[in-house]
C-alpha cells in the first residue's frame, strides 16, 4: 500500500514538473537570444511549438490514464470574440504591408492560444481527478516567475553587459538587457507576485514563499520598470483589502508610507525627469501623431496584423520614429482599424462582464491578473499588442472563465473512468 502511495505521489510530482518546465520555457520562447533576427525568430518557433506540442502530448497521456476531459465551453462569447479577432487578423493578410511580418505574428498567437486552450483542460482536469495534489495553473505560473527571474539575476552577475540595459546616457542599468524589455520583465514579475498572493489566500502560509517574493520583487526593482511597481503596489493592495486581516491592512499602508518616497525618487524620478513621467516617457506626442497622421489614411482596416503604417517604422512630423505604439489599444487601431478596434471592445467587453459573474476565486485571479496585464497594455505591448507573454496570461484567463468541468458522462465514459477508479468522484453507483 505505501509503495502504491509513493507511486502514485511521484507521479503527480513528475506532471507538476513538467508542467513546470512547459510553463517556464513558454516564458523563455518570448526572449531575444541573439541579436540575429533570423535565430531568435527560429528559437522563438521552435521553443514555442515545440512546448505546445509537448502540452498536447501531456493532455493524451492524462486522457489515456481515465481523466477524460469534461471541459465544456460554457460561455463562449469571450472565446468567440477572440477567434473573430484573429480572424480578421488573418483577413488584414489580404492587405498588410508586410504579410510575412504579419502572418508570423498571427501564427504565434493563434499557436499560443491553442496551447492556452490546452494548458487549462489540463488544470482543470488534474483539479478535479486529483485535487489534493495542488497542481494549480497559480501555483506552477508563480513558481515559473521565480525560475525565470532567478536566472535574470544570476545573469546579470556573470554578464551584465548581456542582462542589463543602459538608459538615460547610461546613468541608469535597467534589469533585462537586450534579451526582454525591462518594462515585460516587470509586468511578469507583478505576475508572478499576484500568483503568490493568490496561493497565500487559499492555502495556508508556507515559509519557502517568503524567499520566492523576495527574489520577484527584487528583480522587478532591478527592471526599474514605473508601469510595473504601479502594478505591484495596486496587486498588493487589492489583496491586503480582501483580507479581514486588520494588522495585515496597517501594516501595508505602514509599508507604503515607508516606502513611497524611495521608491518615487528612485524610480519614477530618475534623473529628476518628472515631465518624462507626465508625458508617458515622451509617448503622448507619438500617439496623437499616429492618430492624426496614420490612421485617417487607413481608418477602417488599418495596415494589417501587427503593421501600424506602411513601412516599417512611422515617424510623425514632429515625433521620434518607432515600429510599435507602445499601447495596446491604439496597436490594435493601427493594425486592424476600427473595424478590428470593435471586435476587441466587445471581446473585452464580454471577458470582464463574465469575470464579475464568476465565483470568489476566480473572479479575484482574474482581477489580480488583469491589473498588470491592463497596465502594460497601456504602455507597452500589452493583451493584443505584438506578440508577447500578456497575451498568454490573458487568453489563459479566457479560458478559465469560459470553460467549465462538468460531470455529465456517456456510458462510454463511465467505463473508462470506473477502469480508472475514479467513478466515485462522479458519484455514481451503478
Amino acid at each position: 500500500m505505501n509503495h502504491d502511495k509513493l507511486k502514485y505521489k511521484s507521479g503527480l510530482n513528475w506532471i507538476f514538473a513538467l508542467l513546470l518546465f512547459m510553463i517556464t520555457m513558454k516564458i523563455a520562447g518570448f526572449f531575444t537570444i541573439s541579436e540575429s533576427i533570423a535565430i531568435t525568430r527560429v528559437f522563438k518557433v521552435v521553443v514555442r511549438v515545440g512546448i505546445t506540442g509537448l502540452s498536447l502530448l501531456l493532455y493524451l497521456r492524462l486522457q489515456s490514464k481515465g481523466m477524460l476531459s469534461l471541459s465544456r465551453l460554457q460561455y463562449p462569447a469571450p472565446v468567440f470574440a477572440y477567434m473573430l479577432y484573429l480572424f480578421m487578423g488573418a483577413v488584414s493578410m489580404l492587405w498588410s504591408t508586410d504579410k510575412i511580418y504579419s502572418g508570423l505574428q498571427l501564427f504565434m498567437d493563434t499557436e499560443l492560444f491553442f496551447f492556452s486552450f490546452l494548458l487549462i483542460r489540463i488544470f482543470q482536469m488534474l483539479n478535479f481527478y486529483h485535487k489534493e495534489s495542488g497542481i494549480r495553473y497559480s501555483r506552477v505560473l508563480m513558481y515559473s516567475v521565480f525560475l525565470v527571474q532567478t536566472a535574470m539575476i544570476i545573469g546579470k552577475i556573470v554578464a551584465p553587459d548581456t542582462f542589463f540595459r543602459l538608459t538615460h546616457g547610461g546613468e541608469v542599468a535597467r534589469l533585462g538587457g537586450f534579451l526582454m524589455n525591462p518594462n515585460e520583465l516587470g509586468m511578469l514579475s507583478v505576475v508572478g507576485v499576484a500568483m503568490l498572493f493568490f496561493e497565500m489566500r487559499i492555502t495556508r502560509f508556507k515559509w519557502n514563499y517568503i524567499p520566492v517574493f523576495l527574489m520577484i520583487v527584487y528583480a522587478l526593482v532591478l527592471t526599474g520598470s514605473r508601469s510595473s511597481m504601479i502594478g505591484f503596489f495596486l496587486v498588493s493592495a487589492y489583496f491586503v483589502l480582501k483580507t479581514g486581516s486588520v494588522l495585515l491592512k496597517t501594516g501595508f499602508v505602514v509599508t507604503v508610507v515607508l516606502l513611497a518616497p524611495i521608491v518615487f525618487n528612485a524610480i519614477f524620478l530618475k534623473m529628476g525627469d518628472l515631465d518624462e513621467v507626465l508625458s508617458m516617457t515622451g509617448r503622448i506626442p507619438f500617439w496623437k501623431a499616429l492618430l492624426t497622421e496614420a490612421l485617417p489614411q487607413e481608418p477602417l482596416k488599418g495596415f494589417g496584423f501587427m503593421r501600424i503604417y506602411y513601412t516599417d517604422y512611422f515617424e510623425g512630423v514632429h515625433t521620434y520614429a518607432a515600429k510599435m505604439t507602445h499601447n495596446t489599444f491604439i496597436q490594435v487601431l493601427l493594425n486592424l482599424g476600427l473595424i478590428g478596434f470593435t471586435i476587441v471592445l466587445f471581446q473585452m467587453y464580454y471577458t470582464l462582464r463574465l469575470a464579475l459573474k464568476s465565483d470568489l476565486n476566480l473572479k479575484i485571479l482574474f482581477v489580480a491578473t488583469f491589473i498588470p496585464l491592463l497596465i502594460n497594455s497601456f504602455t507597452e505591448f500589452g493583451i493584443f499588442g505584438e506578440t508577447n507573454f500578456a497575451i498568454f496570461f490573458y487568453q489563459a484567463l479566457i479560458f478559465m472563465l469560459s470553460m467549465k468541468f462538468e460531470k455529465r458522462i456517456t456510458r462510454f465514459q463511465r467505463i473508462q473512468i470506473r477502469k480508472a477508479g475514479y467513478l466515485e468522484l462522479f458519484k455514481i453507483t451503478k
